[in-house]
């Protein structure tokens, strides 16, 4: 089998939430300048009946479309959720001012793992625990450490 042929068509982020993923991927679509190409509650899949009345608002899927790279989410149950662990979403900027900013708003009500400064790789990099439990790394590359594909 051929490199190309084992490669899937997309590779995308799949996040859950313990019941705000609606607030979540809008805040994100916003801060990211992304668009949502889908918002589905539970009640509106075929196993509404199925899910208990409290939960039929919270969402079954969502999408946010950020420069054609799709980030997906939805809500789980309470007895389900396992908060994230061993994963960062991994944002790339050119330029400090604009990294420092999103870096700064999902720093809002989460906690900072790493402080947004500049590191051996990078002019400046930051991890933060977002107030929905969602782990993000944000870098601001420098030209000599880029890795070209």
């Amino acid at each position: 089998m051929t490199l190309m042929a084992r490669q899937p068509k997309q590779v995308n982020t799949h996040l859950v939430f313990k019941g705000q993923c609606r607030e979540a991927m809008t805040f994100y679509a916003d801060l990211l300048g992304g668009e949502v190409e889908a918002m589905i509650p539970f009640s509106d899949t075929p196993v509404a009946t199925e899910v208990p009345e409290e939960s039929r608002d919270r969402i079954a899927h969502s999408v946010v479309n950020i420069r054609d790279r799709r980030l997906m989410g939805c809500d789980m149950n309470a007895e389900c959720y396992t908060p994230p662990a061993g994963a960062c979403v991994q944002l790339e900027y050119e330029e400090v001012e604009q990294a420092e900013q999103v870096f700064r708003q999902l720093s809002d009500g989460g906690t900072i793992q790493m402080p947004f400064e500049e590191t051996f790789w990078a002019v400046r990099f930051g991890v933060v625990v977002d107030r929905f439990g969602i782990g993000w790394m944000i870098n601001v590359g420098k030209p000599e450490m880029e890795i070209n594909p």
